[in-house]
């Protein structure tokens, strides 16, 4: 699959607008420069669990078949002891995903399979080079004198662009699971519990989005004083990301796209991998599973 059948347009739009800033490939360089991905990725090894087979199998089941969905190569994947529900994706040379135990105590199996397809839709965007960038810039790095004030419209074209390339991998979550799943999961992410969550009418939530754009383009002070509520925020509002998916769900793109994957599906794969596999393999050659 490519992200180009895919993509949110303003998320395509917010990148070009990114990369015009003037002197960003050279600032990319010289934060990558700095070692910050090794040293993310050492700290992740020695304070995370790393999920495997033989770790945590029934949460790292998950992973594989949603990357041979989306055909990309299988990131590490940690669990990180924590209570508040999270998780994101990491590097550029080696690619991580992480999950946080809040997270899987919340989940149901479909939920997490849409957190973790959002995740892998980062990776088959190539949004995880960017936003790894971010997430130092974002949490303070310029303590270190390394960058100042003149950063700031870097910072808030980060932050944009972050908000809108969410929006395209909640569409990588509805392929893999479905549109209603990945609302759902925005409600539970919302802190609501899921004898609220589940009875939710999402279309009639997905409205509230059209009457913020309302206030939104009502005058310019509304308008200045929301552009303030978000610029700061590296994800949408829960409201409007519902919409822009259940929108998505009843285009001829989506249903294409949704149809591959099911046609895709038909091909044997391990029971235990969930991989692609030959007929004529006695034993998986991904996990060693025996098929015959």
């Amino acid at each position: 699959m490519s992200p180009s059948e895919f993509i949110h347009p303003e998320d395509a739009a917010a990148l070009r607008q990114l990369e015009s800033i003037p002197g960003f490939p050279s600032f990319i360089k010289s934060i990558l420069a700095l070692g910050l991905e090794k040293l993310q990725y050492g700290i992740n090894m020695a304070s995370c669990v790393r999920l495997s087979e033989t770790q945590l199998p029934e949460v790292y089941k998950h992973l594989p078949p949603i990357c041979t969905k989306l055909g990309i190569a299988e990131p590490e994947f940690y669990l990180m002891m924590d209570p508040m529900p999270n998780a994101w994706t990491f590097g550029d040379t080696k690619i991580f995903i992480t999950v946080t135990s809040g997270l899987l105590s919340m989940m149901n199996d479909e939920e997490l399979d849409a957190v973790i397809a959002h995740e892998c839709g980062h990776i088959l965007c190539r949004h995880v080079l960017y936003h790894s960038v971010a997430r130092y810039i974002l949490s303070g790095i310029d303590s270190l004198g390394i960058l100042g004030k003149l950063t700031i419209p870097i910072q808030l074209g980060f932050l944009y662009w972050q908000r809108k390339s969410e929006l395209s991998c909640d569409r990588a979550a509805a392929i893999v699971t479905s549109p209603e799943v990945v609302s759902r999961t925005m409600a539970r992410l919302s802190a609501g519990p899921r004898d609220l969550t589940g009875r939710l009418n999402l279309e009639e939530w997905a409205a509230q989005a059209e009457k913020y754009d309302e206030i939104w383009n009502s005058n310019s002070w509304n308008k200045a004083l929301q552009v303030y509520a978000i610029a700061g925020q590296n994800h949408p509002f829960a409201a409007v990301r519902v919409r822009e998916i259940l929108k998505w769900e009843k285009t001829e793109e989506y249903h294409r796209l949704k149809t591959g994957l099911l046609t895709s599906g038909s091909e044997a794969r391990c029971p235990n991998c969930r991989k692609t596999v030959n007929a004529d393999w006695d034993f998986c050659q991904y996990c060693g599973y025996r098929l015959k």
